[in-house]
């Protein structure tokens, strides 16, 4: 990745698009999460029902603060230890901070803050989370690499940031952070 694509990737999210790049473990999709027709149209290209919500990603706890302002200090301890990295918390959203049509049917948004270099490069360049969400249709399996993304979605997206996965076997895992359950592992 260079200093133009990542700056393109950003334009096309200002633009409403939906771009692909690589995460910890398998390649994403993503856009603005408060665009909502740029998220309805992610969610029509992976053919998911808007129902099952989807996951933000951050640079830094910095971009979500708004989030982790009603945290208890133990919770914030907990994300601490754990972020960056490759831990997706679901954290309660009492104030409805994060629009319905990411957080689907539930009252928790998911949220990781990665430590992958070309994720918080890109969180950083548009200057907050974005969604991001495994580039596949909905039940096939996520992309490794960016030609199963391109086989997946053709031109149907607006750009695909080069660069490599971050070496995990499988997506990150998720926790309820308010019974500390795991939901995926």
């Amino acid at each position: 990745m260079n200093h133009w694509q990542l700056k393109e990737a950003v334009r096309c999210i200002n633009n409403g698009g939906v771009i692909a790049y690589p995460t910890e473990a398998v390649w994403g999709l993503g856009c603005d999460p408060y665009n909502r027709q740029a998220v309805q149209r992610l969610l029509d290209l992976k053919r998911r029902p808007e129902h099952k919500g989807l996951i933000l990603v951050a640079a830094d706890e910095a971009q979500i603060e708004p989030l982790l302002a009603v945290l208890t200090d133990s919770q914030r301890q907990c994300l601490r230890e754990t972020w960056p990295g490759p831990n997706t918390w679901l954290l309660p959203d009492p104030k409805n901070l994060i629009p319905h049509w990411v957080k689907g049917r539930h009252a928790q948004v998911a949220v990781r803050v990665s430590a992958h270099p070309l994720v918080q490069a890109l969180c950083r360049a548009y200057g907050g989370p974005l969604i991001s969400t495994s580039a596949n249709r909905s039940a096939a399996d996520p992309a490794r690499s960016k030609l199963k993304v391109s086989a997946y979605f053709g031109c149907k997206l607006d750009f695909i940031l080069p660069g490599e996965l971050g070496g995990l076997d499988k997506p990150t895992v998720i926790r309820s952070l308010v019974d500390m359950n795991l939901v995926r592992a």
